[in-house]
């Protein structure tokens, strides 16, 4: 290999083991990669912040380390974008607010910790809906970011930056988080392989909560490989995370290759056969259908009754968790504070100019249902849905190892088509939010394009703790599919 040529486009696992075998140097690669963003992220818009001069400090001490023969890590040199809702030590973390504008944090998430103890290179910080509350980043209080396959389309959200990095090629991979979808669509929408861990699999301390029972970081990645290398990187247990799962993971690599003779696939009638699905969505499910059967499995369909209820209740208890979270912005400890001549004043007006409309709104409706009297109608109604739902994935699992349905009901849309009308954007999520409300995990994978060249994809969807199953489904489908088209950047 000559300089950086082909160094973009390659997969993490590639590029690390190149990095490791000095074939390559860490600073070739992110010079290459930083290159690719300087030349097409400017019609994109995926980062909020470039952390250029970091990145290169960072690729030069990975250089200098294996000089001397050190361990560099499953992720040497490996370029990595981070959702700004991760707290990164002395880089600005905004959560695409204008409340925290500014503000860098004192310390890294565990994420972020292990990111960088495994080798990778942080090369910025991806936009995102504004509190991760949003299913287009069209809601960043900055800007809205672009679908690398069609910049007039939405990369979905609130996860849009990261996805549409990985797309286009400004990294291997990237982290996200997902609440109610929001690493699983935006990775449908821009073609590449998303990852929702089961919930407390991957530590939360350092991930500015949105809602703390559904709230779970995972990762972004052009392979089903690459997503299962990041995903053995940043899970396990965390002390500092009262939620993190204790036990130690099941790895999902070993048994990758090992197909899907035998194993029981069921389809989600309710989130397939109903209304709202685009056609070509249901057709590239009927394709997963195919090919899984003609690798060995058993397939068949499934009711999930309580799913058909699943967005009612999330939206009812992802904002009311956030009417609590969101309480701390208050102009006193950290962010953008406006003068006043009393406290209540300057709280009231802080909050007016930080936080942007959809914030807003999902606060308000939050703090209704948490409100005197209305708390059992509807916080604890929903609570009991989300029984319901996590009872019915349990019955639906003694019959099956693993369900299958669309990620996204749509395709990308167009940017500002549903801006104006929330109640459509939510419905994005109608195939996602129920795996959240389970705290299961999830995997998106790239299924072809639809007739506007569009990235179609699919969702299988596993018991929690299982994504070892899980990741071997996706792997057969990854294999069958065949999906490999890249966005044209630059196209006229």
């Amino acid at each position: 290999m000559t300089g950086t040529d082909g160094l973009v486009g390659r997969t993490a696992t590639e590029l690390a083991a190149l990095v490791r075998a000095a074939e390559v140097s860490a600073t070739e690669v992110t010079d290459a990669h930083l290159a690719r963003i300087d030349a097409y992220d400017g019609g994109i818009r995926s980062f909020l912040y470039r952390a250029d001069a970091e990145a290169r400090e960072r690729a030069a001490e990975i250089d200098a380390a294996r000089s001397r023969g050190e361990d560099l890590g499953p992720l040497a040199g490996v370029p990595v974008a981070v959702k700004d809702v991760l707290t990164t030590r002395g880089l600005p973390t905004t959560c695409g607010s204008r409340i925290l504008e500014g503000w860098r944090p004192p310390y890294d998430a565990t994420v972020i910790t292990r990111l960088r103890a495994a080798g990778a290179v942080l090369v910025g910080k991806t936009n995102m809906d504004e509190f991760a509350m949003g299913s287009s980043t069209e809601n960043s209080a900055f800007f809205p970011t672009a679908n690398p396959w069609d910049t007039t389309r939405v990369p979905g959200g609130s996860s849009g930056g990261s996805a549409s990095a990985v797309a286009a090629g400004f990294s291997p991979l990237a982290i996200g988080t997902d609440t109610g979808g929001s690493i699983r669509q935006p990775a449908a929408l821009c073609g590449v392989v998303g990852v929702k861990p089961t919930y407390g699999r991957v530590s939360r301390y350092g991930l500015v909560a949105y809602a703390s029972s559904l709230d779970q970081a995972g990762g972004l990645a052009t392979t089903v490989a690459d997503a299962a290398l990041l995903l053995e990187v940043i899970w396990g247990h965390d002390p500092a995370d009262s939620t993190s799962i204790p036990t130690v993971p099941e790895p999902v690599r070993p048994t990758l290759e090992d197909g899907v003779a035998g194993l029981r696939v069921g389809i989600i009638t309710e989130l397939t056969e109903t209304d709202g699905i685009q056609p070509e969505v249901a057709a590239a499910v009927e394709a997963a259908r195919a090919i899984l059967e003609e690798a060995g499995a058993e397939v068949d369909k499934v009711s999930v009754p309580s799913v058909e209820y699943g967005l009612s209740a999330y939206y009812i208890i992802a904002p009311a968790e956030a009417s609590s979270n969101l309480a701390r912005y208050d102009g006193v400890r950290y962010g953008l504070r406006r003068q006043a001549a009393d406290v209540g004043t300057m709280n009231a007006l802080t909050r007016e100019a930080g936080f942007g409309a959809e914030v807003k709104r999902r606060i308000m409706i939050g703090t209704y249902a948490l409100s005197a009297g209305y708390y059992d109608a509807y916080y604890g109604q929903a609570q009991r849905v989300r029984t319901l739902i996590i009872n019915d994935f349990a019955r639906a699992y003694e019959h099956f190892d693993v369900l299958l349905s669309p990620t996204s009901p749509t395709t990308a849309f167009p940017l500002g088509a549903k801006v104006d009308d929330p109640l459509a954007m939510y419905l994005s999520d109608v195939c996602t939010v129920p795996t959240n409300l389970a705290g299961a995990p999830g995997i998106s994978v790239p299924a072809g394009l639809d007739g506007d060249g569009l990235p179609l994809a699919v969702q299988v969807v596993a018991p929690a703790l299982h994504e070892a199953v899980m990741f071997r489904a996706a792997r057969a489908l990854e294999r069958g599919f065949e999906f490999t088209a890249r966005p044209r950047l630059g196209a006229s």
